[in-house]
C-alpha cells in the first residue's frame, strides 16, 4: 500500500515522502496513529500543492535570514565596562548585552543564542560570528573600553578613518608620475 507519510517513520521515510508499505503496516499502524495517509489521487495532488506552499514559505524565509544577515554584517558595537590593569572586565559583555545593543543599533532582533561566544571578558576588538542557518556567517565587531574612555576611543577611531579617507583620496606621486 502506498501512503504519504505526515511524521518522520523510523527506517521507513520522512515526513512529507510518498513509500510503498505493507498493508497491515499501514492499516494497523500508521493512519490509526495519524503518522501517515493512503496515497490515494486526491491526497497525492493536495500533497503535492502543499509541497509548493512549504517550499515557497522557505524560499521566502530563507531571502528574509539573508536580508538580516546582510544588514548586520560588520556592525561595530562599542561597549564600557570597568576593567582592571590587565585588560581583564569585572563580570562580562554577555550574549544578551550584545544582542540588546544590536537591536538599539540597527532595529534588527536576533536570540541570543546565535551568538557563537558566551561572553566577552576582556578589553579590545571581538569579532562574533552569528549563526543564522544561512550560506554567509554576519559578523558583529564588538568594542570594549574601558569605564570612562568611550568618548576618547571614538574620537580616536573617527580622526583615524578619517586620515585613511584621506590617504586613499589623494594621488601618491607615484601614480601621478605614471599617469604623467
Amino acid at each position: 500500500m502506498k501512503v504519504i507519510l505526515l511524521q518522520n517513520v523510523y527506517k521507513h521515510g520522512v515526513a512529507g515522502e510518498i513509500i510503498e508499505v505493507a498493508d497491515g503496516f499501514a492499516r494497523n499502524y500508521l493512519i490509526p496513529t495519524k503518522r501517515a495517509v493512503q496515497a490515494t489521487k486526491s491526497a497525492i495532488k493536495s500533497h503535492e500543492r502543499l509541497m509548493r506552499q512549504v517550499e515557497q514559505r522557505r524560499a521566502e524565509f530563507e531571502q528574509l535570514v539573508n536580508e538580516v544577515a546582510a544588514a548586520i554584517d560588520g556592525t561595530e558595537l562599542f561597549f564600557e565596562r570597568r576593567a582592571a590593569a590587565t585588560g581583564k572586565l569585572f563580570g562580562s559583555v554577555t550574549t544578551q548585552d550584545i544582542t540588546d545593543e544590536l537591536m538599539r543599533v540597527t532595529g534588527r532582533d536576533i536570540n541570543r543564542r546565535r551568538l557563537t561566544v558566551q561572553g566577552v571578558r576582556e578589553i579590545g576588538h571581538h569579532m562574533i560570528p552569528v549563526r543564522l542557518g544561512t550560506d554567509k556567517m554576519p559578523v558583529l565587531n564588538v568594542y570594549v573600553v574601558r569605564e570612562g574612555e568611550l568618548q576618547e576611543f571614538l574620537a580616536k577611531r573617527a580622526a583615524e578613518k578619517a586620515a585613511a579617507e584621506r590617504a586613499e583620496a589623494a594621488p601618491t606621486e607615484e601614480s601621478s608620475a605614471v599617469a604623467e
